[in-house]
């Protein structure tokens, strides 16, 4: 496949990007909608993108030259960075038609791994949208990389697949408080000369992370830099100095080469090390390098899901496994519930025991446990739980994992939290093996403009053995107009990295995504 094309664009792969067909080969086309007929030029073969191991060749990437036939669901792009960064990629698709792609995914994969016996999945939970239809400005954590650029040093993200920084000037996903303090703090690194190590080694400044809450009235920023050099403290004087003040200023000591963004060792530099969040009912405290949810709107709506799949009002014993700073295991705990969470990570943990102090939590309420989950279960006695929450990350659960918990502790209720729908379309099979039905799938929008998906599945043990069926029919079965975003209307149907500063291994910081 050489030179131009023009082809019809016939699905998504998993990195959001279009896909066509062409002859034995495959065409992958980031900024096209399938059903769209386009001109495009075969740029390169990417193996490393096709996601398809029986493919007789990988991939060749496609640039778009001339959308010949547009889709109804195409709109312009509101960030002028958006065809090069590798943040956002389905800015140029209407929200609600994101919303009921999500949904689709998530109902084909299930059926693929159950059957006919796959259950519903409900419209996707949408965000709020604003005057143009689309949800902006949603992130509370704002991440940056710093490169190299021809007048000195330079910030933005990732291009799409790569480690090449693509240099930004707006990123409308974030608070837009986040981004002043950000863009701030580039300035002045900038006027003194500091130069930008970005995946490696070889300069100074790194990453810049920074946390606001919800309301945007506090903000905490994080200067990721390979070494504590006596150059950076007049650039951080500065900030402190400025209009774009937060509350609270780091610095994170990173040398070790790679994407990864944020080192082992960090270092008030004034202020304030969190923000505290009260947006989700009890009060957490959040630092920028935390394991804590981006996007504060939609995990209040994982919280309220969570909460109310458990059964009664107050007085169940339930285990929260991969509980991260306490994002589910307080808000039962608050409603009357005896919990049990269980959390591998240290700092996630310490996180975990400061949150609960600030709400008042007592020992005996909320039980704090450091430990992996494959160690923690063997030590948990069958029947000891009324219900059990599983929040792991993007990877999914291991399957001795859902085995120990759905086939030895038998909880009568199990919500499994998940980020990833090929990871819970191969857990719930073994769930329901061990003799559970589900009783809703319902996604949760935590990444608009991406094709990431978040759902809570809520299970339920049965009473006799269940019966399985071979797999089905693969069409989706969710119609578009029944995705749901508030204040927004569907269109006729038709006929941000990685993620900047995402999570997980969210895409974006590339680290194990934790609440």
């Amino acid at each position: 496949m050489d030179g131009e094309l023009v082809v019809t664009l016939t699905g998504t792969d998993r990195s959001g990007a279009a896909v066509a067909g062409v002859g034995e080969g495959r065409l992958v086309v980031p900024g096209g909608i399938p059903g769209e007929r386009v001109r495009v030029q075969v740029l390169r073969q990417v193996e490393h993108l096709a996601h398809d191991r029986d493919a007789r060749r990988g991939p060749a990437l496609a640039r778009i030259v001339e959308v010949e036939e547009a889709s109804p669901n195409r709109v312009v792009p509101r960030c002028r960075h958006a065809g090069a960064c590798g943040g956002c990629a389905w800015q140029h698709i209407a929200y609600p038609e994101q919303l009921r792609k999500k949904t689709a995914l998530l109902d084909v994969l299930l059926r693929r791994s159950m059957g006919k016996g796959a259950p519903r999945v409900s419209p996707a939970i949408g965000m709020p949208v604003g005057g143009d239809g689309m949800p902006w400005r949603f992130r509370q954590k704002a991440a940056f990389v710093f490169g190299r650029g021809p007048g000195g040093l330079v910030m933005g993200h990732f291009a799409r697949g790569t480690n090449d920084v693509v240099p930004v000037e707006e990123c409308p996903v974030h608070a837009g408080r986040a981004n002043r303090i950000a863009f701030a703090l580039r300035d002045a690194l900038a006027a003194a000369g500091i130069p930008a190590a970005g995946v490696g080694t070889d300069g100074l400044a790194r990453h810049v992370v920074v946390r606001t809450s919800r309301d945007e009235r506090e903000a905490v920023a994080m200067l990721v830099a390979t070494r504590d050099d006596p150059a950076l403290q007049a650039p951080l004087r500065a900030v402190l100095d400025g209009a774009e003040k937060p509350e609270g200023l780091v610095l994170n000591l990173h040398d070790r080469p790679g994407p990864w963004l944020v080192g082992r060792e960090s270092k008030r530099v004034a202020g304030t090390g969190h923000v505290r969040e009260e947006a989700l009912g009890p009060a957490f405290l959040v630092s920028p390098g935390s394991f804590f949810q981006t996007n504060v709107a939609a995990a209040a709506t994982l919280v309220r899901l969570v909460v109310e799949a458990l059964p009664g009002e107050s007085g169940l014993r339930v285990l929260d496994l991969y509980s991260g700073s306490g994002l589910f295991a307080l808000p039962i705990a608050l409603r009357g519930h005896a919990v049990v969470a269980v959390e591998e990570s240290r700092k996630g943990a310490r996180d975990a025991e400061l949150n609960r102090r600030l709400n008042g939590v007592s020992e005996e309420r909320l039980k704090l446990v450091c430990s992996s989950v494959e160690q923690a279960l063997p030590h948990l006695k069958a029947g000891a739980f009324d219900a059990v929450v599983l929040d792991p990350p993007r990877e999914g659960c291991p399957p001795e994992v859902i085995r120990e918990v759905f086939g030895r502790l038998k909880p009568a209720r199990g919500v499994l939290v998940s980020c990833d729908p090929e990871a819970l379309a191969r857990e719930l099979p073994l769930a329901v093996e061990a003799g559970y039905r589900v009783v809703r799938v319902q996604p949760v929008d935590m990444f608009p403009h991406t094709p990431h998906t978040e759902s809570v599945t809520v299970l339920e043990r049965r009473s006799k053995p269940p019966v399985t069926s071979p797999p089905g029919d693969l069409t989706p079965r969710t119609p578009s107009s029944r995705s749901r975003t508030p204040g927004s209307r569907t269109p006729p149907a038709p006929g941000r990295s990685r993620t900047p500063g995402s999570p997980r291994k969210a895409a974006g910081d590339r680290t194990s995504r934790r609440r």
